[in-house]
This record gives C-alpha cells, sequence and structure tokens, in this order.
C-alpha cells in the first residue's frame, strides 16, 4: 500500500502511548508494518520507553524518569489515565519491546535526549538492536544532530534520521552531512517542491503527526513513498484507500 503508515508511539489513539496494549493493538492492524517509539534511559541505564522527561503526564509517578531504576518504573501505573481499561499497564523496556515486535514490524526509535542529558544512550539502544538482529529493520532519531553523529561513530549499520517542524534548503545537505537518510518533519513544513528534493537526495521522510483523514489524503498525496506517522492508523488506511 502507498504512504506506509508509522504508528505514533504504538495506537496511541485508542491504547496508552508507549505501552506495550498500544504498540500490540499497532501490530493486530493488517498493512501496518512501522511504530514509532520513544526511549530514555533509568537511573541504572535501562532503555525504557517513555515520550515524556517527567512521569506525572502519562503515569502515577512524580519526578523525572532518570531519577527512577527500571525496577521502579516497571512498578507504575502507565495506563490509568488513559482510562480505567488500562489501568495497570507499565512503562516497558525497550529489550521489551524488542521482544513483542522482533520480526514483526520495524521500528523508529527516537532518543530523548539533548546530548547532556543520557550520554550513554546510544550505546545502550544500539547494543540491543544489536542483539536482536534488528540493525535493518530499525531506525535511530533524534532531535539532536550531535546524537546522531554520535550513533554513526559507532555504527554504519543503522540508518539514522533527523527530526525536526522546520524547513531550510540546505536539509539534504545536512543529513548527508551527518550520515542520515531519514527525516522525520511536522506535516505542514512539507510541499511537493521539497518531497521532491529530498527524494532525489535518498532521504525518506515521515511526516508527523496526522490525525485525521482529511489532512492525511492531501498530505499523501504530495508523493506515494511519504510516510504518514499517526496516532490513528485506521484513519490513515481510510485515508489512503481513497489514493489508490
Amino acid at each position: 500500500m502507498r504512504n506506509p503508515c508509522v504508528a505514533h508511539r504504538g495506537w496511541s489513539g485508542r491504547a496508552p502511548e508507549n505501552t506495550l496494549a498500544a504498540i500490540r493493538l499497532a501490530m493486530s492492524e493488517p498493512d501496518l508494518y512501522w511504530i514509532e517509539i520513544d526511549v530514555q534511559l533509568s537511573k541504572d541505564g535501562v532503555p525504557v520507553v517513555i515520550h515524556d522527561y517527567n512521569l506525572k503526564r502519562t503515569t502515577n509517578g512524580r519526578g523525572e524518569v532518570k531519577d527512577w531504576t527500571a525496577a521502579e518504573l516497571a512498578s507504575l501505573d502507565a495506563g490509568g489515565w488513559f482510562s480505567s481499561f488500562f489501568k495497570g499497564e507499565h512503562i516497558p523496556t525497550l529489550e521489551e519491546v524488542l521482544q513483542a515486535t522482533c520480526g514483526r514490524c520495524r521500528l523508529n526509535i527516537e532518543l530523548k535526549t539533548d546530548g547532556i542529558r543520557y550520554p550513554a544512550i546510544e550505546n545502550r539502544v544500539l547494543e540491543l538492536i544489536y542483539a536482536y538482529k534488528l540493525e535493518h529493520d530499525a531506525v535511530i532519531t533524534s532531535f539532536h544532530s550531535g546524537t546522531l553523529h554520535k550513533v554513526r561513530a559507532l555504527t554504519q549499520d543503522v540508518r539514522t534520521g533527523l527530526i525536526l517542524d522546520a524547513w531550510r534548503p540546505s536539509l539534504p545537505q545536512e543529513l548527508k552531512a551527518m550520515g542520515a537518510s531519514f527525516l522525520s518533519i511536522g506535516y505542514s513544513r512539507l510541499n511537493r517542491e521539497r518531497m521532491q528534493l529530498l527524494r532525489q537526495a535518498d532521504i525518506q521522510v515521515m511526516a508527523w503527526t496526522l490525525n485525521d483523514a482529511r489532512t492525511i489524503s492531501k498530505v499523501a498525496g504530495l508523493d506515494s513513498e511519504l510516510m504518514i506517522c499517526t496516532n490513528y492508523p485506521d484513519r490513515w488506511r481510510d485515508a489512503v484507500l481513497k489514493l489508490v
């Protein structure tokens, strides 16, 4: 199917984001081969899957992720905020996610770091990617270009991608300079001309985050290979089928 879907933090429109429930729900959807997740490090250096630096929004914990051990984080409720049905869902480790998804879908793994926070995150994540032989089924993304340079210095096998919500004509050259072949960009920054420039530079592009069918159809119409990141994979399917 055209315009591959990327389930944003799993099927986060129907289940609590970045939990195994959301990830498994996304994997149950036919024709969905990509899931986007966010990774941080626990106090004891374990890669865990959660978006915010602070625990308050999506768990019953308080404070920052980096101040809790992996075991302590696993004891928190990461589902009750979404609905009582998901009460008891925990913050998964990256390894748990890899165990659930390995061989079933590909992962866009966003590293939540500014280059100072979590200085060992690149090593920890790559260790797991190689342990599960997923070096060709994952892309590591980040807002922080230095993080992508570090990943590239550590490996030539795993693809990397820059995340941003802006446009500048130099982007294709910048991505090439950092060894990145993937761009995760806010959908409003794209048009046909920009997509053509990126395609000519062999950059795979993912637009985020599109959650209504009308917008999905409009943006998907820019280029059939443009990846659509959404909280609602079912809306993606309805929108994209109309373009076939």
